[in-house]
């Protein structure tokens, strides 16, 4: 799959898209759908399936110019998990969008002249059913539909997608996280929820505890999952490894630090050694939540909370491992 960082591009114009727009966070199933949809389009128009896409979400962008950060959405992926999911569709190309004060006050036609027929040379548009676009989201699919017909492509709308009777949508997601519902969260997203990056170096206090951890950054502050959970990791060998792992800012060890995702794998690889396992792309899939994160008076008390946690994520994971018959 072909990534583009904005529409300046001349591939882009000439060969004409199949094209979806939206933020996708969490690329849930009804993401799924829709992007299996828009393949389907693709091929049978012999052109590119294209998602259009944002970043920074513009309610980030909104929130932050309002001065009320705090009422931006919790993000769900980081843009690699969501590029990565895209990828996994099907889709051809993504072109990710800067939002910022130009995008935010462009019209609805406007939108279309210059994003989509100049830009993404577009020749289907396919959009949710509360899809709105342009300043104000004063562009409605009645808006999109007239504009389409008048510049010479189709224009398309997917109704919402349910699951027993749910609404899939992204703001599903964030609560089933925000509550600690990882089965929930996951039949939404039809996966584990998961969290992937390359391996850092950290301040090693882990490995003086007792209990070393790989550390991968989420890139952003609100994360919309935050607590202590039962694992596995994948990367660092042939099978998943089970672990426990902390998302959050780390209250004990940090104030107001940045958002990090630590993994203490329970069984570790003999051929990695100590220093094997920095450097390299793993997927942490969170699959059952122990509980909050918690300020501990002392790095004793941590220890002792970390090794109650290793143990109960290690029952957790004995138990579904039973459960499955594995």
């Amino acid at each position: 799959m072909q990534v583009y960082r904005g529409i300046g591009h001349r591939a882009l114009s000439g060969s004409g898209h199949a094209l979806t727009i939206g933020n996708f966070d969490g690329v849930h199933r009804g993401h799924q759908a829709m992007l299996a949809l828009l393949v389907n389009e693709a091929r049978h128009r012999g052109v590119p399936a294209c998602v259009l896409t944002f970043e920074p979400h513009p309610r980030d962008f909104f929130a932050r110019r309002t001065g009320r950060p705090e009422i931006a959405p919790a993000r769900i992926a980081t843009l690699r998990d969501k590029l990565a999911e895209i990828a996994r569709c099907g889709v051809d190309r993504v072109v990710v969008m800067r939002f910022d004060e130009r995008l935010a006050a462009m019209p609805p036609q406007g939108f279309v002249d210059e994003v989509l027929v100049r830009g993404l040379g577009a020749r289907y548009v396919l959009v949710g059913d509360d899809f709105t676009f342009g300043a104000r989201r004063a562009g409605s699919y009645a808006t999109l539909d007239a504009a389409g017909s008048a510049a010479g492509f189709d224009v398309a709308r997917m109704m919402s997608y349910e699951v027993h009777g749910l609404r899939v949508s992204s703001s599903a997601v964030r609560e089933a996280l925000a509550a600690g519902d990882m089965a929930q969260a996951e039949t939404l997203l039809g996966r584990p929820y998961a969290i992937s990056g390359r391996t850092l170096h950290g301040r090693k206090l882990g490995r003086e505890l007792g209990f070393p951890t790989l550390n991968v950054r989420f890139g952003h502050p609100r994360p919309a999952a935050s607590g202590i959970f039962a694992v596995r990791v994948h990367g660092l060998a042939t099978t998943a490894l089970p672990g426990v792992a902390s998302l959050g800012v780390r209250p004990t060890v940090e104030d107001g630090g940045r958002v990090l995702l630590e993994a203490h794998c329970l069984h570790w690889p003999d051929g990695l050694g100590a220093e094997g396992g920095y450097g390299r792309l793993v997927r942490v899939e969170l699959l059952h939540k122990l509980h909050d994160e918690r300020k501990y008076p002392s790095l004793e008390a941590l220890r002792e909370a970390i090794a109650a946690d290793t143990e109960a994520a290690r029952s957790w994971l004995a138990a579904r491992a039973t459960a499955a018959g594995d």
